[in-house]
């Protein structure tokens, strides 16, 4: 029975000293932990944000089906550091007579590659039709690719899904758009919830 009054006790005075409010040098260590804390998170988003990815949001509807107004993307901004942007990507890149104004559009033609879009709205690569399913409907305006347009070194060749409701790589104030102003590829869609996925 005493064991068990001592053990109560102890267990007691244990709750006591828990519960004691902490000393000006605990308090000071607490405080000076949860700013370096706080301090490394916002460092982390900021790197994340500036050099591995970025949350945007679709805009306009040059890119359906494959992307609606509203849509909220991740963009990958690290991998064309290492390796040059494929055919069939959707990336994403300034708009150069708006400041802060980005366009999201579709590799279809690379750097060196000749690219033409015949009056059936066909585009061929290098004289070679092109096959692919990714546009919304034909092509009723080929724009500048009527004739040939061949691609510089670091030139791509850019088109919206939507392809008669896209202002892209037809037209001149959009152009052949160079690979170090891309910022990135549309990678994953995190809204609308339903559609969360990989992009295509």
């Amino acid at each position: 029975m005493a064991s068990e009054k001592t053990r109560i006790r102890e267990e007691f005075s244990k709750e006591l000293e828990e519960e004691r409010p902490l000393t000006k040098a605990e308090l000071r260590r607490e405080i000076i932990s949860t700013i370096l804390y706080l301090l490394t998170v916002f460092v982390l988003i900021f790197l994340f944000i500036h050099f591995v990815g970025q949350r945007t949001v679709v805009i306009g509807s040059s890119m359906e089906n494959t992307l609606s107004n509203g849509d909220n993307l991740i963009i990958d901004k690290i991998s064309y550091r290492f390796r040059a942007p494929e055919r069939f990507e959707v990336v994403v890149f300034p708009y150069q007579y708006n400041e802060d104004t980005f366009y999201i559009k579709r590799v279809i033609g690379l750097p060196g590659e000749r690219v033409r879009i015949d009056t059936d709205g066909t585009i061929y690569i290098n004289g070679e039709v092109l096959e692919e399913h990714y546009g919304r409907e034909v092509i009723l305006n080929p724009g500048r690719a009527s004739q040939e347009i061949t691609l510089g070194e670091d030139e791509y060749f850019l088109l919206g899904d939507n392809r008669n409701n896209s202002e892209d790589s037809r037209f001149d104030d959009v152009g052949n758009v160079r690979g170090e102003d891309l910022i990135g590829r549309a990678w994953v869609r995190i809204y609308p919830f339903d559609e969360m996925g990989k992009v295509e």
